[in-house]
């Protein structure tokens, strides 16, 4: 199956078991001649961590090979105070969380790290995002690497929600759509089994498609009627307020929708049928058999959800739809440390990891 002659498999299985990673586990049933042996991964051999930034918070966690989450922290700090202090942060959560586990930072394979903004990901450094201040071309793994000296993979955010849902809920789908609406709103792209990012890394950057209901409000990007604009989390509280309902985040937004607001409950909805109206040339385009609805305005429920249904079932050809699923995420809020957890896993698993590994010993 591998090309490779029996004495070099042999030698790479000695390698991999001498690390640690692997072990036997039994003898499967004799064909003639000796009977084969079995191994098995060890999933805590080694571990990875995987990080998702947001616009007002820090997820950390700390996976097995597997990509199973051990331990995890979040907590709230804003994405605007720059890259040394937010990174700061995740180098010290990570510190702590290895502590926990009674390991160190030699027992690390990689890190993940997914951000809020467009990504370019041969280098791993944010282009220009738009809710970032101060992180435009900042050489993100370089300054973490200086600090805990493991590879460091860097992509947007909902491509790594996208790598996390589809490893744990899809892993047989490989056209698959993971769309988050919080503070902003984007798409990761799985298409054919294979993450999508595009030719500079912006591929799936849904929330600056224009949209007809839209037309004269102003983006934060300088366009007009962008989907961000009118569907995301504070667009809608903005629309709240002006019906005199207290709202200033989509958090506010949620909890009105739990309680019942009948207004709330009808902008959710609204903003779900304007989502849709982008998904459903998305669907026209990539043709995904599953749409996953995550983020923060996930959390309303049904409501957004339907809307974006009523809208894409609608507009699509019947062909494209006839098989197509529209859920909300279902590994919520640790989709994106999952995903960068895999992507990291994917790496240092890749070929070459055992050259690598030897050369650090």
């Amino acid at each position: 199956m591998t090309g490779l002659a029996r004495s070099t498999v042999a030698a790479r299985v000695d390698a991999l078991m001498a690390k640690g990673f692997i072990s036997p586990v039994s003898e499967a049933q004799s064909t003639g001649g000796r009977p084969p042996s079995l191994f098995a991964l060890t999933p805590d051999a080694r571990l990875v961590v995987g990080v998702d930034l947001g616009a007002s918070h820090v997820n950390v966690a700390i996976a097995d090979l597997t990509g199973a989450v051990i331990v995890k922290e979040r907590h709230q700090i804003a994405i605007a105070a720059g890259p040394e202090e937010v990174l700061g942060s995740v180098v010290s959560v990570t510190s702590a969380l290895l502590a926990t586990l009674g390991r160190a930072n030699r027992d690390l394979l990689g890190i993940g790290i997914g951000l809020p903004g467009p990504v370019e990901h041969a280098t791993g450094k944010p282009v220009t995002p738009p809710i970032m201040p101060g992180w435009d071309g900042f050489d993100v793994p370089a300054w973490v690497r200086q600090r805990i000296d493991v590879p460091v993979l860097v992509d947007n955010d909902v491509n790594m929600m996208a790598l996390g849902e589809r490893s744990m809920r899809w892993p047989s789908v490989d056209d698959l759509i993971f769309v988050k609406v919080a503070t902003g709103i984007g798409s990761g792209i799985i298409s054919g089994g294979e993450l999508q990012r595009g030719a500079n890394g912006i591929a799936g950057d849904i929330g600056h498609i224009p949209i007809a209901r839209g037309a004269d409000i102003l983006c934060h990007c300088g366009n007009l009627g962008c989907l961000e604009a009118v569907a995301s989390g504070p667009a809608i509280a903005r629309r709240l307020r002006d019906s005199s309902r207290q709202a200033d985040t989509g958090a506010d937004v949620v909890q009105l929708v739990r309680g019942g607001d009948i207004d709330a409950i009808q902008a959710v909805r609204q903003a779900g049928r304007d989502i849709g109206e982008v998904l459903a040339t998305c669907v026209s385009i990539i043709n995904p058999s599953v749409i996953v609805i995550g983020g923060l305005m996930a959390q309303a429920g049904e409501h957004l959800i339907a809307g974006v249904r009523e809208v894409v079932y609608t507009r699509s050809m019947p062909l494209a739809t006839e098989h197509l699923t529209i859920v909300q995420s279902q590994t919520a809020a640790d989709a994106g440390i999952i995903g960068a957890s895999i992507l990291s896993i994917d790496h240092a698993l890749s070929n070459g990891v055992l050259d690598e590994l030897e050369s650090r010993a």
